[in-house]
């Protein structure tokens, strides 16, 4: 049976996790009680209620994510970034793990998905309802996976913008009110 590197890395970052709260805290937590020697298939993944991701930039930081987490950060990056690369919809992936890290924005990933602002959506596919009819790509479920997991390719970004879709409006915003990091694909990443 072979397994696509997104398991495998599913399976190696739950240990390392697993290891990191049990040794660092020495107390029982949620993370122990996944059963981290059994295969991880999708179908045998999504009946886990909780699943604890590793960041590799801060090896004490783990996040956890339900399945309805997963799954709306799946659409949330095919709707954003079905066109492009893996690296792209990396990034999309990065920038909404970047904001449940960071205390001016919710704390998990469904609530940073669906935040609105001054009633306003955070990402153009919730307000549009794009989000609700894509077909997640093989590709998207590597890269989400591969985000949640700690790869991290946004140097911290917090916000990104397709500058040939804004409006004038928006895109005034961001380039006056962020900081630019870099370009990729159709997208400008920004932080504040």
């Amino acid at each position: 049976m072979t397994y696509s590197r997104s398991y495998i890395l599913l399976f190696l970052a739950n240990i390392a996790c697993a290891c990191l709260i049990v040794f660092s805290r020495g107390v029982e937590t949620e993370a122990q009680s996944v059963d981290l020697t059994r295969s991880v298939e999708l179908e045998q993944f999504e009946s886990v209620e909780r699943v604890i991701t590793y960041d590799t930039l801060k090896p004490a930081y783990c996040i956890s994510a339900s399945k309805e987490d997963i799954e709306n950060l799946m659409r949330i990056v095919q709707a954003e970034a079905g066109g492009e690369d893996r690296k792209g919809k990396l990034l999309v992936a990065n920038v909404v793990i970047n904001r449940v890290k960071n205390a001016k924005f919710p704390n998990n990933i469904t609530d940073v998905i669906f935040q609105k602002k001054k009633n306003v959506t955070q990402f153009s596919p919730v307000s549009n309802g794009a989000i609700y009819n894509v077909k997640i790509s093989e590709d998207t479920k590597d890269a989400v996976y591969s985000a949640l997991y700690g790869e991290d390719v946004s140097e911290g970004a917090l916000f990104f913008m397709a500058r040939q879709y804004a409006n004038p409006e928006n895109e005034a915003w961001f380039d006056n009110n962020l900081t630019y990091l870099f370009s990729y694909g159709g997208h400008d990443f920004f932080k504040r």
